[in-house]
């Protein structure tokens, strides 16, 4: 089968100039919109250690937010061929960025701690090991230049 190309689209929208544009660092805010067709904005900032608002999302949580999602999806998506039968998933997922004294930075690393839950006891060690596969395949985490570790914890219904 040949490759496919998709293509995204958004439209950033700065909405925090308050009269005077940015003629000094604190004279402005950072929220802007994010838009995409058909979808809900998301009210964006920076994060509130760069002058952001905290109430709203910034674009370090939204990556890991996108490493965390991506991987889950992955996993759902494999789990059924696997013979998974996952019935809860949850995620706390967690990333480490270190800043620099020219401003610039990068994410040392995302640890992503799913906790999935599966039907039977039987499927405990396929669906630890499906994490892997997931990983494999996430798309975002494929495209990062920064390690993305998985630290899964297998729960069982019938024994919850």
């Amino acid at each position: 089968m040949a490759d496919k190309h998709h293509h995204y689209e958004v439209r950033v929208t700065w909405t925090g100039n308050t009269g005077s544009g940015t003629a000094g660092y604190r004279a402005f805010e950072r929220a802007h919109d994010v838009e995409a067709a058909g979808r809900p904005v998301l009210k964006g900032s920076a994060d509130a250690a760069f002058r952001g608002d905290p109430a709203r999302w910034n674009p370090e949580d939204q990556l890991v937010s996108a490493l965390s999602e991506c991987h889950m999806l992955s996993y759902l998506s494999l789990a059924p061929s696997a013979g998974v039968n996952v019935v809860a998933y949850t995620d706390t997922a967690t990333g480490t960025m270190t800043t620099h004294r020219d401003a610039s930075g990068e994410f040392d690393e995302v640890v992503l701690h799913p906790v999935v839950t599966v039907a039977e006891q039987g499927m405990a060690e396929t669906a630890r090991r499906l994490h892997e596969k997931a990983h494999e395949v996430c798309f975002i985490a494929r495209s990062v230049n920064f390690p993305v570790r998985n630290e899964p914890e297998i729960r069982v219904a019938e024994s919850e």
